[in-house]
């Protein structure tokens, strides 16, 4: 069988774009050049802010990410992922406007997460405060029976901050100590709070907490769907 092409939308923002791409490389395991898969990345940061839109009604992506992917297919890209939780709240928009399947990054994140831990009824989840008021999550946990737990409203703010403060947060500085320790700290409320796992639903905080460890089993969307894009691509 012909391995499909693999596109992906990138930009939201460039670091977990490429972040996307470098585990897709690696999720391969390839012997030489020719075994590894064909991926197209259009990092496009130019696309209006999801969390604007969601939370204060400014411009809408979907134009933008639709173009984007359109892109994508004209380069022959035969199916997508969008790299970016939030951004999976536009998804039904986009995805009916393109030729071509798309990969759900938050339903593969959910499987996977009830395949680890079988038993799993809480579910805490580590995302922007775009995605957690966009009920993000809860829309495919809820297809699994998972209860989401979520941050309360301060310890959300600062799980934002990791994210998208200018002085620390990730988007802005890099991987920071104090965006590193504000992350630890939402996860261990959400622990407190009867978490059974963590899924880490933005594509940043994976790249914030790196190896840590917590006494739950710590989910990363982008390492799942790199798999499941592997996996797809090959047919398997």
């Amino acid at each position: 069988m012909k391995e499909k092409v693999v596109g992906i939308m990138g930009g939201m923002g460039p670091e977990a774009g490429v972040d996307l791409f470098s585990r897709i490389t690696a999720e391969t395991h390839a012997k030489c050049d020719t075994d590894h898969l064909h991926i197209i990345l259009d990092s496009n940061p130019k696309m209006p802010s999801r969390q604007d839109a969601i939370l204060h009604g400014g411009e809408s992506p979907v134009p933008a990410m639709i173009a984007t992917a359109k892109n994508l297919v004209n380069a022959g890209a035969d199916f997508i992922i969008i790299g970016a939780n939030t951004a999976h709240y536009f998804y039904d928009e986009v995805a009916a406007a393109v030729p071509v399947p798309f990969l759900h990054i938050i339903h593969e994140a959910v499987k996977e997460t009830i395949r680890l831990v079988p038993d799993i009824k809480k579910v805490g989840v580590m995302a922007t405060t775009a995605a957690m008021q966009a009920h993000v999550y809860e829309k495919s946990c809820g297809q699994f029976g998972l209860e989401v737990v979520a941050p309360d409203a301060e310890i959300q703010d600062l799980m934002q901050s990791a994210i998208f403060d200018h002085d620390y947060g990730f988007k802005y500085n890099g991987r920071t100590e104090k965006c590193i320790e504000a992350a630890k700290q939402v996860a261990e409320h959400l622990m407190a709070k009867g978490a059974e796992a963590l899924i880490m639903g933005c594509t940043e905080i994976p790249l914030i907490l790196g190896n840590t460890t917590f006494s739950v089993p710590l989910i990363d969307p982008n390492e799942i769907i790199a798999k499941a894009a592997v996996r797809y691509a090959k047919g398997e």
